[in-house]
């Protein structure tokens, strides 16, 4: 795209939805919360990120109205995080993307591709 070009407008909510969830690590984030409320260093250990980049990374899946956190004051102080409505309403995208990695990216990608060609008629 040269400098002047700006991106198509009709695609520009999938540029927004991918800005807004697109970084690796809310992706991960995302994707394993989908099992359920975690603890912070149950997260920590499914995800393998920093504690400092998983802090960071779900305030910022909670100010987007992604996740939710909720504080349990009992001894020993627990944190736990889990999917807002919003977030959940990404299951289902997440199911089509392995769905579509598990046709194209698992090294069958010629006989996947045929398989494609042959439903188009080329």
């Amino acid at each position: 795209m040269d400098a002047g070009d700006t991106p198509n407008q009709e695609a520009c909510p999938v540029v927004d939805s991918v800005e807004q969830i697109g970084s690796q690590w809310r992706l991960v984030v995302l994707y394993d919360l989908q099992d359920g409320e975690k603890r912070f260093n149950e997260l920590k250990r499914s995800t393998g990120a920093s504690s400092r980049t998983l802090s960071r990374v779900l305030d910022d899946l909670g100010e987007m109205g992604f996740v939710e956190r909720r504080m349990e004051e009992a001894s020993p102080v627990a944190t736990y995080y889990s999917l807002t409505a919003k977030g959940e309403s990404l299951c289902p995208v997440f199911d089509a993307i392995e769905s579509w990695a598990d046709d194209w990216l698992d090294g069958d990608d010629a006989e996947a591709a045929a398989e494609v060609g042959a439903l188009v008629g080329e």
